[in-house]
């Protein structure tokens, strides 16, 4: 198995719901050992694809409805 990438790891950190905020990825990223976290997650672009993801995985899904 391969290490992801700081980009890679960052999406997948976006997708998982565990981050609210870029800024709470960037943390993430360095507190696992990932290099130039900074230079990675810059420009406004990026920022807002993962913000994006952010939001979207935090809100919740549908209601399931029992079946009867």
């Amino acid at each position: 198995m391969t290490t992801p990438t700081t980009l890679e790891r960052a999406f997948e950190l976006a997708r998982s719901g565990s981050c609210a905020s870029v800024q709470d990825i960037r943390r993430r990223l360095k507190s696992e050992g990932f290099d130039q976290v900074e230079a990675h997650l810059a420009g406004p672009s990026l920022g807002k694809q993962l913000r994006r993801l952010c939001e979207e995985a935090r809100q919740p899904g549908p209601q399931e409805t029992p079946i009867a």
